[in-house]
């Protein structure tokens, strides 16, 4: 049995019901390792240190966890950490709440000046946005931009379309949606009820009835008998009664739920109880990842992975991601076919709402409206007779319109209500390009892990240690890529908080990233023998190629016209041409003694700018042109430069060109598929956060040339 990675819509809910009690907390820290698991270091009156943590990576979790089970704080802290340890340093924590059914977490954090909320999403590709007092995104770890939400800085959160939530859901609406469904019992539950696999057997289970019953054989007895087990559960869980359990399969765990359950207990598991369920998640999980480490640790490279169990695993998340697509077409062709049906019966469906609408404007209760019509369906009255059901908890009529069935709003017009099902449809196709979208990054998987299996299986047998054992020299004949682990070589060099590459010469080209480092650049780092590069656009970086280090001798060099042509390529790419969406610009370079400080009598000069005398060397119509990639030897590090500099350097790259993605959004965007490129994909973790990446890039919008 495979582990559970996921904490399901119960176990939120769950959960939420004891998160409150941690309320008035302070908040001391934020941690972000690699870029999905946040750590929130807080302190509490009663229980002293506690830990919040929040993972939407390919574990997701979010739960109070023991500061025993928390590993070591990373080294420098990314942006997205920097960002919330100024927003939430000294905030109080003011309570957790759960987004409807959904996987979402909503964390409150009060200050007094400001307010700032966490949103979790513990679903699909899993996400954490940081929204201010206004509910406008601050910053997320990824932008989503979709037809039907999006979650980018700047622009107010918005969830995702709003589900049926079972442990709320009243019986009438019960027994539509089941009756709605052409499959059977158990899947109608776990799909069109949202409660997911384990708990939708959990509940017929519990209900007495067999699980694969088809929905047209099902009658009143077995609805009665399925909402009674979802009520007795709902009540369990929104009153917090909990009997938490911990299930083991060989010493090996493999759930956690609030309660015991009988799916689980028919399977023969160990079982462990807890009093708490936080506390039984921060186990759970806590021995998931040390399992994974111990894994790791005893078959680091003699083992071969399962890939033919990870191909399989792709295969199937990918018929079930077509079956979904598949779904999503006949959905809105159902909802298409109800806004017809409902014109083609205009004048009966007109009469229905005609008449459920003056009897209400009468003060008529919803329950005699039913009764009325009845009696009218009775007497053989055509439109008393379309009527299904009225249901006055929804102020909803459920109608029947030739060979279709329609549920409407009793309280709008025809026309309204058929708009709603065009825009209901629409809601669904825009779905569907999500779940479209969806399915290509699980084929992009699928051929990453083939491309590690050829990989794998194109290695001679021997290799093994002598392998890991290769000598400096031989490190050219080294596929990075297909290397199962790559070790980290990291030894940071001063120029590195500048922009910054090295020309396929070996000479170093440093520029300002803004007006103090433009100041610190002339006045601290050129020397006699270096170039002075600008481009001609305002707002362009100081830029120097360096002819010798800066603890060296200062000399006069002969630089290539290749070494200069790529220090003015850098200094253009960085420059606004490329903010402004241009692809080229011109650009001038001079010797360091034509550079000064000293204005002309009566002008000033702004900070980081300089006069330049003299005669200059200009480069014109420069086009852009900006690489970045993973260099793996002599140091592993984020390389950025001009194309060809940094293909010499690094072991894989990608070239940019002026685009319409923001920088932020490039860079994660650049992480990724630079992550898809390496086997060891926690290696590129480690050396190319998206962070680090950003720093290669410049200013403004930018695309991939693919």
């Amino acid at each position: 049995m495979d582990p559970k990675r996921e904490l399901s819509s119960i176990d939120l809910a769950a959960l939420v019901t004891e998160l409150g009690r941690y309320e008035g907390a302070k908040v001391d820290k934020a941690y972000l390792y690699g870029d999905d698991l946040l750590r929130l270091k807080m302190r509490d009156f009663d229980r002293g240190r506690i830990e919040l943590m929040i993972e939407v990576g390919d574990v997701k979790r979010a739960h109070m966890a023991d500061p025993d089970h928390v590993g070591d704080a990373p080294g420098r802290p990314p942006n997205f950490a920097k960002m919330l340890r100024n927003r939430l340093g000294g905030a109080d924590f003011a309570g957790a709440s759960q987004y409807e059914f959904d996987r979402i977490l909503v964390f409150e954090f009060e200050r007094p000046d400001a307010n700032t909320t966490i949103v979790a999403e513990l679903f699909g590709q899993g996400n954490i946005a940081v929204l201010d007092e206004h509910g406008d995104v601050v910053q997320s770890l990824e932008t989503v931009r979709l037809k039907s939400r999006t979650v980018a800085p700047g622009a107010p959160y918005e969830f995702p379309d709003s589900r049926i939530n079972p442990l709320s859901v009243g019986y009438d609406k019960f027994v539509r949606e089941m009756e709605a469904s052409t499959s059977d019992v158990v899947r109608t539950l776990a799909t069109q009820l949202n409660l997911g696999g384990l708990y939708a057997e959990e509940v017929c289970t519990r209900a007495g009835i067999e699980k694969e019953t088809p929905i047209a054989e099902a009658d009143e007895s077995t609805y009665r008998a399925v909402y009674d087990a979802l009520e007795a559960l709902a009540t369990r869980v929104t009153s917090g009664d909990f009997d938490p359990r911990l299930y083991l399969d060989a010493d090996r765990v493999v759930d956690v739920t609030p309660f015991p359950l009988a799916e689980r207990e028919a399977e023969t598991l160990d079982e462990e109880a807890y009093d708490s369920f936080s506390v039984a998640v921060d186990e759970y999980f806590f021995r998931l990842d040390r399992s994974a480490d111990e894994s790791d640790s005893t078959e680091p490279t003699t083992s071969r992975p399962d890939f033919e169990a990870e191909i399989a695993k792709q295969q199937r998340i990918i018929e079930q991601q077509e079956r979904a697509i598949t779904g999503f077409d006949e959905q809105a062709d159902e909802e298409r076919a109800k806004a017809e049906a409902l014109y083609a019966h205009y004048d009966v469906v007109d009469e229905i709402l005609s008449t459920v609408q003056a009897a209400r404007d009468d003060g008529v209760a919803w329950d005699e409206i039913r009764e009325t019509l009845h009696a009218g369906a009775d007497q053989g009255i055509p439109a008393a007779e379309a009527v299904i059901d009225v249901d006055g908890s929804n102020g909803t009529v459920t109608i029947d319109v030739g060979e279709t069935r329609a549920t409407i709003d009793a309280t709008i017009g025809v026309e309204k209500n058929a708009n709603e099902l065009y825009q209901g449809a629409k809601r669904v196709e825009e779905k569907k390009e999500g779940a479209q979208a969806a399915i290509e990054n699980t084929r992009a998987a699928l051929e990453a892990v083939k491309a590690r299996r050829d990989a794998w299986e194109s290695e001679d047998a021997d290799e093994g240690s002598e392998d890991e054992s290769t000598s400096e020299t031989d490190t050219d004949d080294i596929d990075w890529l297909s290397r199962k682990s790559v070790p980290v070589k990291r030894n940071e060099q001063w120029y590195e908080r500048f922009r910054w590459f090295h020309t396929t010469d070996g000479y170093l080209v440093i520029g300002g990233r803004n007006a103090d480092q433009n100041e610190e650049l002339v006045k601290k780092y050129m020397s006699r023998g270096d170039r002075f590069f600008h481009a001609q656009a305002h707002g362009a970086p100081v830029t120097i190629l360096k002819a010798t280090g800066p603890s060296e001798k200062a000399k006069d060099v002969d630089f290539s016209d290749k070494t200069l042509q790529q220090a003015a390529t850098f200094a253009v790419s960085h420059s606004s041409v490329w903010k402004s969406g241009q692809f080229a610009g011109d650009v001038y370079m001079v010797d360091p003694d034509q550079v000064s400080k000293t204005p002309e009598s009566g002008e000033f000069i702004e900070k980081g700018s300089f006069v330049i005398r003299g005669d200059r060397t200009y480069f014109d119509d420069v086009e852009v042109d900006l690489a970045v990639g993973i260099q793996c030897e002599p140091q592993t590090r984020v390389v950025g430069g001009p194309t060809a500099a940094v293909e010499a350097a690094a072991e894989t790259n990608l070239q940019l060109q002026p685009g319409k993605y923001a920088q932020n959004d490039m860079a994660k965007l650049c992480y990724r598929r630079l992550k898809e490129r390496f086997a060891d994909t926690t290696f590129v973790r480690k050396v190319a956060s998206a962070d680090l990446i950003q720093e290669q890039l410049p200013a403004g919008g930018s695309e991939l040339i693919e």
